[in-house]
């Protein structure tokens, strides 16, 4: 029952970061920004906060860290994709 919350609410913060930074993906691409965005920010952003991610619990602040995660690593995919990719 723990990983269908943690994947709930993995997907609802992939998707939030989607919409953010205006890239459009299916529910699993936006599981995997969550996750990989998590773990990003339990390395970077969780002792600049000292508030955990969605790995250790799930609660409004550590969704708020791992949104970021997250945002900060599409922004990332976005550096390196941004010049193939056009907007219409």
């Amino acid at each position: 029952m723990n990983i269908l919350i943690y994947l709930l609410a993995a997907a609802v913060i992939g998707w939030v970061a989607t919409e953010l930074m205006h890239d459009r993906s299916n529910l699993l691409i936006n599981i995997v920004v969550a996750v990989v965005g998590a773990f990003l920010a339990s390395y970077f952003l969780s002792p600049i906060f000292h508030i955990g991610t969605i790995n250790q619990a799930i609660t409004l602040a550590t969704m708020i860290v791992t949104l970021m995660g997250s945002i900060i690593l599409l922004a990332f995919v976005n550096l390196f994709r941004g010049s193939g990719r056009r907007y219409r």
